[in-house]
């Protein structure tokens, strides 16, 4: 499925995101040479409603267009047929950043894949690795990793203050690439955000600028460290409805305000037909579900049990049935070790 190229097609630097797939006949690995061996490596398009790697990379094949790149930079297309679509992945497809080397899924054309990317880019010096993401509810720009090493941290502190650290889930791309060098997913806004899209480009205009990553420690006045302890999940059989809608839980319209807001007990998700809270799933970090010592049910209407603070809470039902509705964290303190 893989290909391999070491050249920029023609028109790839202004062509649509759904017509991608005229340049690549599938998931590509674009070399390019720079005047630093140590590679930067990019991905992009993982979930294919998600511009803002495209548009990112994009600008920077503009920018030097009639000049040599600074550092050798490494691009994977990956899902170009969902992107054709708009489409976060297709129903035939699993998830693209849940396969990769490392994770629980079974193994799969698309795993076998991932493979090879990661065995690919091991042959040569890494300098770092950064996986591109727009999220679906309302979010601030924040970086994502999955070491506390200070190199992860001083590269992430580069593109935000807000870092997140999680182990799970696993499969992940930064959590692969983990291994080689250091590894950041930059959560980016919405989709369609200029303001997200410049602010990508001009984290990757750094890195391929940079001379070395600074390893001493990020002062603590610097960052807002959070650690994911829980993924929230939406039962598969459970009816889903939001705001006024029917269903065997229905979600408040506006749930998304509380990304990144620590919300104290009491704190309504929703109502529950059942009186239960059995509509939901919360997997901690060791696999346990764990909903009913972070949800209670009262007089039908879903409420927090404990102080949480959430991320990527969305209610747009297609990514909450294909992902999760949202992720509980907790702050982690930088004296504390992974």
């Amino acid at each position: 499925m893989l290909q391999i190229i070491d050249h920029i097609p023609a028109g790839l630097a202004t062509v649509a995101q759904s017509d991608l797939g005229t340049l690549f006949n599938g998931p590509t690995l674009m070399h390019l040479e720079g005047r630093k061996p140590e590679r930067l490596f990019v991905a992009v398009l993982q979930h294919g409603n998600e511009d803002v790697g495209l548009r990112a990379v994009q600008n920077l094949l503009i920018r030097y267009r009639d000049r040599e790149l600074p550092r050798s930079l490494s691009v994977f297309f990956a899902n170009i047929e969902a992107a054709r679509l708009n489409q976060r992945r297709l129903p035939h497809q699993p998830d693209y950043n849940r396969v990769w080397p490392g994770g629980e899924s079974e193994p799969c054309p698309e795993s076998d894949m991932m493979r090879k990317v990661v065995e690919t880019m091991s042959r040569g010096p890494l300098f770092a690795s950064v996986d591109l993401h727009n999220n679906i509810g309302l979010n601030p720009h924040y970086a994502c990793i999955n070491r506390t090493d200070h190199r992860f941290l001083q590269l992430a502190t580069l593109f935000s203050r807000t870092v997140v650290y999680f182990t799970q889930p696993r499969g992940v791309q930064s959590l692969a690439f983990a291994a080689l060098c250091p590894a950041v997913t930059l959560e980016c806004g919405q989709a369609g955000n200029e303001h997200g899209i410049d602010h990508a480009t001009e984290f990757l205009d750094a890195c391929l600028h940079l001379e070395s990553i600074p390893e001493h420690p990020v002062h603590d006045r610097d960052i807002d460290l959070f650690h994911t302890t829980a993924v929230v999940k939406v039962h598969a059989q459970a009816r889903l409805g939001i705001g006024n809608e029917d269903g065997d839980i229905v979600l408040i319209h506006d749930l998304e305000f509380f990304n990144f807001r620590e919300l104290q007990p009491g704190t309504v998700f929703g109502t529950v037909k059942t009186g239960r809270d059995d509509s939901l799933l919360v997997i901690d970090d060791r696999g346990r579900n764990r909903v009913e010592d972070y949800f209670e049910v009262e007089n039908s209407q879903l409420r927090l049990r404990r102080t949480v603070m959430p991320s990527m809470l969305t209610v747009n039902k297609t990514a909450i049935r294909q992902d999760c509705l949202c992720y509980f964290m907790e702050r982690w303190p930088l004296t504390k070790s992974d």
